[in-house]
């Protein structure tokens, strides 16, 4: 019976040594989290940088307002415009109408429906 019991044990510290690399695996590492929060935070001061050069201050405020109520939205306009000015296209400050002007062209065409009676 010592020899089972001995099997036993032995499948326990293997079953245990598994499943405590498992849980390793799926913590994520402290130092690659904390290079990627990094290399993150420095594109979004570079991001930040590029529009404070090409939005006017009122342009940039409404750029904020549509990020925080429309997310996906402002990232991709953010990305059209850092791509403008990173290719030369832009040739002056893009002021609040402007913008606003881009935002219309970005947005698909609505259509209106209407209901006649007969």
């Amino acid at each position: 019976m010592s020899t089972m019991d001995n099997e036993l044990e032995e499948l326990r510290k293997r079953r245990l040594a598994e499943l405590q690399q498992q849980q390793q695996m799926q913590q994520p590492d402290p130092q690659a989290a904390y290079q990627q929060e990094q290399a993150k935070a420095e594109m979004d001061a570079q991001k930040q940088a590029i529009l404070r050069q090409i939005l006017t201050p009122e342009a940039r405020e409404r750029l904020n307002t549509l990020k925080m109520s429309r997310a996906a939205v402002g990232e991709q306009l953010e990305m059209q415009l850092i791509s403008l000015a990173q290719s030369g296209r832009l040739q002056s400050k893009i002021d609040d109408a402007q913008l606003k002007g881009l935002l219309m062209k970005m947005q698909p065409k609505k259509r209106k429906t209407s209901i006649t009676r007969v």
